[in-house]
């Protein structure tokens, strides 16, 4: 593991400033690995959370970025894609320090917030409008705008890939945000407000506030003054997130929780669905709402199958992100971690076979952080509280079935409908499973894979819109038509 960092204190930025909160609230912020203090940051307020909205409705109604045209904009997206680029090690390694992934997943979380910028910054002058034949004397057209003030709350488990996928779609489009990142998970967010001002983004034009969602969110989704609300992460708080936005019915984008199937049949590459299992469920700790936590596994395969994966658990090397070798960090905190606990003691109850994990790992090198096992459960009912409610953690609930219409009846039988995987060399047989399963994404023979091309979101609770590729940015964006009365007598209707 690297040496360890010194405690940095950061500020907060609003209207092209770094301010502390105003009560001079701060939160210590601590390594999860280590344990180790490594950032204060400022605890913003409701009136925090207020002055920065209000520094975004300057910016959108009367400064200069309404001017700034898209290829611009989109010039300036570009020159954030590099700056990221350019300073991507420290940023994967802060990004480890604050939320405990492996330092690989971490490098690639960054190089992929890069890439996002790079898209928007070069879709930003492809936003077209239309010209529409009507039954008049009249040049009609349709163009599109920004919305305005996008508020953004992002989750702690991909804090700077999500401020990505936040910010480029809406700026490119010429909104104004203000981004909540997690309380937890702040600080490649400030760092990345450091970039945008450094590229010289117009003041208030973006605004990052840090603070708990109690107060700091609550007033970015309830405010009048904000024109769209973009929320990851939980599903219970996407509902207070809807509720909030009733205020003046901004409009709502959700990416929220899930239960994901990962389905193995038979036919299925067996190496190739045995690392599949195992990297669907376990990377990023599982800290991830498109996590296949429900493995289904058609019976003539399950012994074997089962007996593959726990003898390649042993692999899943445990440990602090910046430990070479490292595959699974620890949990973002011992609250969660607790939480996770909880949930292996539901499963026990419940009557589920605990095959591995489900304890704290021993050793010295574990005792500061919150590190748990990669925890397996076989011979799960799909009616068990393990294969229904989101865990968010290394657990995975292993679930047989024997007829495919009874794999598809399994993996639709949740309220959530993210992602899922299939896993079989039948190429009908793969499509169609994947076309009757009700999800935002599917995967055939991989899982995991994300591109910023592609849209992402899911089916019911597990989201309203998507975010990524052209379904991204037309969520920033408002359809206004237009009609130019070509007839120069008067109407004649009086």
């Amino acid at each position: 593991m690297a040496a360890a960092s010194q405690t940095k204190t950061y500020r907060m930025w609003i209207d092209g400033k770094w301010v502390e909160a105003l009560s001079g609230a701060t939160r210590d912020l601590f390594d999860p690995g280590s344990g180790e203090l490594i950032a204060r940051v400022p605890e913003g307020s409701q009136k925090d959370m207020s002055l920065a909205v209000d520094a975004a409705r300057q910016a959108f109604d009367q400064g200069a970025w309404r001017k700034v045209s898209a290829l611009d904009r989109g010039k300036l997206l570009f020159k954030v894609a590099n700056a990221i680029r350019n300073e991507s090690q420290f940023l994967a390694e802060l990004e480890v320090r604050n939320c405990g992934k492996p330092l690989a997943e971490a490098e690639f979380d960054v190089a992929d917030a890069a890439n996002c910028f790079e898209f928007y910054a070069g879709l930003a002058t492809k936003i077209h409008g239309q010209t529409l034949s009507v039954p008049a004397n009249s040049v009609s057209y349709v163009v599109r705008e920004p919305v305005g003030v996008c508020g953004q709350i992002i989750p702690w488990n991909y804090p700077l890939m999500m401020a990505a996928w936040k910010l480029a779609p809406a700026l490119a489009a010429g909104n104004v945000c203000v981004l909540k990142p997690s309380e937890l998970t702040p600080l490649t967010a400030l760092e990345l407000a450091r970039i945008i001002e450094a590229v010289g983004i117009p003041p208030g034009v973006v605004n990052i506030v840090t603070g708990p969602g109690v107060g700091a969110g609550d007033e970015l989704a309830s405010s009048p003054k904000v024109d769209k609300i973009a929320f990851t992460g939980g599903t219970a708080t996407g509902r207070k997130i809807m509720l909030g936005a009733t205020s003046n019915l901004k409009k709502i984008s959700l990416e929220l929780g899930g239960k994901n199937p990962n389905i193995v049949f038979a036919d299925a590459d067996f190496e190739a669905a045995v690392d599949g299992a195992l990297f669907g469920a376990f990377a990023n700790q599982g800290e991830v709402c498109s996590a296949g936590s429900r493995l289904l596994v058609e019976k003539s395969i399950h012994s074997a199958l089962i007996a593959a994966i726990l003898k390649k658990i042993p692999r899943i090397k445990l440990g602090h992100g910046l430990t070479p070798g490292v595959k699974m960090g620890p949990l973002i905190s011992s609250d969660h971690r607790q939480k996770v606990e909880n949930y292996i003691k539901i499963g026990i109850k419940e009557g589920a076979t605990l095959l591995c994990g489900g304890q704290r790992p021993s050793g010295a090198e574990f005792e500061a952080g919150n590190f748990l096992e990669p925890t397996i459960f076989d011979h799960v009912s799909p009616q068990m509280r393990i294969a229904r409610e989101e865990i968010f953690g290394p657990v995975l609930s292993v679930i047989p079935f024997e007829t495919e219409e009874q794999a598809i009846q399994i993996a639709n039988d949740t309220e959530y409908g993210l992602a899922a995987g299939v896993w079989t060399k039948n190429v009908n047989r793969g499509l169609r499973v994947m076309n009757q399963i009700r999800a935002g994404i599917v995967w055939l023979n991989t899982y995991h894979p994300t591109f910023n091309e592609m849209p992402w979101g899911g089916y019911k609770q597990s989201g309203i819109g998507r975010e990524l590729g052209l379904y991204g940015i037309e969520g920033y964006l408002e359809i206004k038509q237009i009609n130019i009365n070509l007839d120069e007598t008067p109407i004649g209707w009086y």
